[in-house]
């Protein structure tokens, strides 16, 4: 698989668009234990793993930003969705270079 995303966004970009209130589709493809331990509000949790199969969770013509610890994961994961039509954006550096709070549930 190459990756060929083209469209990124920075967790700078996302907190600032947060913070005026748009509201953005986000998806974060992290394992369980590293979503308990915080994620962005209002985030929708689906593992990598289990993407192909829950795909129907997520609207293709909605443009959906997917997030993960380094960005690597939501890499792969957004090449998958965009395969099959998605709208999808790639979150660089992943929420190790988040800078806003987090959420524990």
């Amino acid at each position: 698989m190459a990756f060929k995303n083209l469209k990124e966004i920075t967790p700078q970009k996302v907190a600032a668009q947060l913070k005026k209130g748009e509201a953005l589709h986000l998806l974060d493809v992290r394992e369980p234990g590293e979503w308990a331990e915080g994620h962005i509000a209002g985030a929708k949790h689906i593992p990598l793993g289990q993407l192909v199969e829950r795909q129907q969770e997520l609207d293709p013509a909605q443009e959906t930003i997917v997030i993960c610890r380094s960005g690597s994961r939501s890499g792969l994961a957004c090449e998958l969705l965009g395969e099959k039509g998605f709208n999808v954006v790639n979150m660089t550096g992943g929420l190790s270079a988040w800078t806003d709070k987090l959420v524990r549930d």
